[in-house]
């Protein structure tokens, strides 16, 4: 029961990348311009919603949230899509979940509106 709460007072976040791999390519592009958000802003939200999956370091929690270092998913996708991926969430059983474990939407945190996604994606951009 604990974890469950847990993985649903989880993120994004990142979540973000409970899909996506963390093989160290960039998915091709690597070239994502500055976020128009807010890095330390981000920092706080990932810290309160995405860090119970991703880890306090973001270098994820084995059977729970993808590392998001230089993650592929992650950087494979322009803010807009992050941001969009983010909203929606991904469910356990999607063909692109590596983890088993779904990533609720906004990571769990129904609060977070579109401009907090935008800085949590701006703190995401930082973790090269």
């Amino acid at each position: 029961m604990k974890r469950m709460i847990a993985l649903l007072g989880v993120l994004v976040l990142v979540l973000a990348a409970c899909g996506g791999g963390d093989s160290g390519d960039d998915g091709g592009n690597g070239n994502n311009p500055p976020s128009a958000g807010d890095a330390a802003a981000g920092e706080k939200i990932y810290a309160s919603t995405c860090a119970a999956c991703h880890g306090a370091d973001a270098t994820g929690i084995e059977g729970l949230g993808k590392n998001l270092h230089n993650n592929a998913f992650v950087n494979g996708l322009s803010d807009a899509e992050l941001v969009d991926f983010l909203e929606e969430g991904r469910l356990a059983d999607h063909p692109d979940n590596e983890t088993g474990v779904a990533m609720p939407p906004k990571g769990g945190n129904p609060s977070l509106d579109d401009d907090d996604l935008q800085d949590v994606v701006a703190y995401l951009r930082t973790l090269k």
